[in-house]
């Protein structure tokens, strides 16, 4: 391994394609990286990587070593564990950023953390709060950093909400709505081979990120989750729950509410549909806090649609989360929110390995979980009880979960 952290991408699909591997990017051209590669299932997602004219475009000079070789592998031959591989190869102190669907999340992060590699994951951690117990004490004991990619923590919106709210600006947080629809077309991606009825559901795949906000700017734990799922057939016949209201209770007894869909219509402006709105009791009045995500300010009618899915000639984009401009120099540079999140994590990665000592990384790990700016094991598990006790009340018609963290586990809501 060079003397700059290797990275091992998991995972060649959208996210990757889109955030994760242009701040990797972005992060190599500033000299904080090594060499980059990524692996997944099978060779197709790789080749798409290699050929991507945006990426080609942003980062003409750079490159990354897939596993497997396109050019040495057939199309629909598949590699389940060539991750192991690869982790091996980069050896102890590497940084594994992983991007593969929730249900593959464990055995994977699980595998880096043994190793010795350092981690930026996609949300949610992992689908078990045991689990994400279990990957909090072996980091710690091995000295690597997990950053969970919870990116809206990185909105600046965001992180002044919190500070407003820790500074007793905003009051007692009371009731909250939240919302955010993906766009139609991504049923016809990879989402139909995963996030289906016995994986994964809206809710927990992008409601998380709103129960994951409102614990990141209030500090309150939630107690009780409740899962409405409709489901509905992909283009390759297979169910998912792709349309999800959900009720999450707070320990202080407010209420946030968040309707999740792959249901944004593909011929609108925006890119999805987004927000949040927050009520609170303040001393002598009510308070609020609005972030109407989906509009940004920005509407452009251009000369014909682009070629990606959901482009229109009319588009109202979203310069906050993640875009490519150029700044000088070579290619083009990565803003948002989107790239200063996988960042953030990625640094605090380079700055972990780059010191030998066990215990010095221990104590760098424990000011992470006690900063909590970024999302770790230890300081946010609290998003994988909500996790557990969405999937049992989605699959049970929507019944109330509560949430006890005496013993961390989940169970129906008993009657009188």
């Amino acid at each position: 391994m060079s003397a700059k952290p290797q990275v091992c991408i998991v995972g060649g699909g959208m996210i990757t394609r889109v955030q994760l591997l242009p701040s990797v990017y972005q992060l190599q051209r500033e000299g904080l990286l090594g060499d980059i590669h990524i692996c997944a299932l099978d060779t197709p997602p790789l080749k798409e990587l290699q050929e991507d004219a945006a990426l080609r475009n942003a980062f003409p000079s750079q490159d990354f070593t897939p596993h497997p070789d396109p050019a040495k592998v057939a199309a629909d031959e598949k590699f389940p564990d060539i991750y192991k591989d690869v982790f091996a190869a980069a050896g102890p102190g590497s940084i594994a950023v992983i991007a593969v669907p929730d249900q593959l999340h464990y055995p994977i992060l699980k595998e880096a953390v043994e190793q010795g590699l350092h981690v930026c994951i996609v949300k949610p951690l992992v689908q078990k709060h045991a689990q994400a117990e279990e990957i909090a004490a072996l980091a710690l004991e091995q000295g690597v950093v997990v950053g969970v990619e919870y990116h809206k923590r990185f909105d600046y919106r965001n992180l002044m909400a919190r500070k407003a709210y820790r500074d007793g600006k905003l009051g007692e947080f009371r009731l909250a709505q939240a919302q955010m629809i993906e766009p139609y077309y991504y049923r016809d991606s990879n989402f139909q081979n995963w996030c289906t009825c016995q994986n994964s559901d809206m809710f927990t795949y992008v409601g998380c990120h709103y129960v994951d906000l409102i614990a990141f700017v209030t500090g309150l734990k939630p107690v009780a989750v409740s899962v409405y799922g409709i489901k509905d057939k992909y283009p390759n016949g297979r169910e998912g729950f792709l349309w999800t209201d959900g009720r999450v209770i707070w320990e202080n007894g407010a209420c946030l509410s968040v309707a999740d869909a792959i249901g944004y219509p593909d011929g609108a402006a925006g890119g999805n549909a987004q927000g949040l709105a927050m009520w609170a009791q303040g001393d002598n009045d009510a308070t609020l806090l609005v972030h109407s995500d989906q509009y940004r300010g920005v509407k452009a009618s251009y000369n014909s649609a682009g070629d990606e899915p959901g482009d229109t000639i009319y588009a109202e984009p979203n310069p906050d989360y993640f875009q490519m401009i150029a700044q000088g120099g070579e290619g083009l540079v990565p803003i948002g929110y989107g790239h200063r999140s996988a960042e953030y994590i990625i640094r605090a990665c380079c700055e972990a390995a780059a010191i030998p000592d066990l215990a010095e990384r221990q104590q760098l790990i424990k000011r992470f979980d006690d900063e909590g700016i970024m999302a770790t094991p230890a300081n946010s598990s609290y998003n994988e009880l909500v996790v557990e006790a969405a999937r049992m009340s989605i699959l049970n018609s929507g019944r109330e979960v509560q949430i006890d963290y005496d013993q961390n586990t989940v169970g129906f809501r008993e009657y009188e």
